[in-house]
């Protein structure tokens, strides 16, 4: 909320809908508007372990909660509380991140895959009913990302992540990117890569390296 160099930190549990629907009543009341919405919510690798990728009927149920009630029900909870305020302006832009691009393979666990697939098609669904008020809502995909927990896994084996892992910021790149585009609702209901935004674009990530999008091994194809 605010400007980008005078942030107004507002904690929030986004599997509590009441606390959801706080933070948006404060948007309302102390900024008048919205004009961005990153739904960047995530709650799949808690208790990660063995059974991740293990055959759906082996897999714990909470992960399934966790997945959709951290992932793609908190990306719906907070859209549709932004929603009402991008239509009152006449303009906006929903991202999603936490889907995929690529519907032709399977993402190696049932859960898993249903998940990302679903936070896809959520932002199909979401632009088909807020085109007609300028609303843009595009799915922009995380790759192999270099977060504080992936270093500290690598970090515990000795090594480093691999070279196409990109930096939490590349994200918030292609976030930019889009946000800054005068055609944006050109791009409403699509989702791709942020490394596809890169393309598109021209940006780097921070070091500078050019990253190129993540292609899933020919094993994981449904054809």
């Amino acid at each position: 909320m605010g400007d980008i160099g005078d942030p107004h930190p507002a904690v929030t549990d986004h599997t509590d809908d009441r606390q959801v629907e706080t933070l948006f009543t404060r948007v309302r009341r102390e900024q008048g508007r919205l004009d961005l919405l990153v739904a960047n919510a995530w709650g799949g690798y808690e208790g990660y372990d063995a059974t991740f990728s293990a055959p759906f009927w082996e897999q714990p149920s909470r992960r399934w909660d966790q997945m959709f009630g951290g992932g793609l029900r908190a990306h719906f909870a907070a859209s549709r509380h932004a929603a009402p305020l991008m239509i009152d302006q006449g303009y906006g832009l929903l991202v999603c991140t936490g889907g995929f691009d690529d519907p032709g393979s399977y993402l190696g666990s049932v859960p898993y895959d249903v998940a990302k697939t679903g936070t896809s098609r959520l932002v199909l669904a979401m632009a088909r009913e807020l085109r007609p008020h300028n609303v843009a809502v595009v799915g922009i995909y995380p790759g192999f990302t270099r977060t504080e927990a992936v270093l500290a896994a690598f970090a515990a084996q000795g090594t480093q992540p691999p070279e196409e892992a990109h930096s939490p910021q590349f994200v918030g790149r292609a976030v930019a990117a889009v946000w800054a585009d005068p055609e944006v609702m050109t791009l409403s209901g699509t989702g791709a890569q942020a490394a596809t935004f890169a393309q598109r674009y021209g940006f780097t990530d921070v070091d500078g390296r050019r990253i190129v999008p993540f292609v899933l091994p020919r094993e994981y194809r449904l054809d």
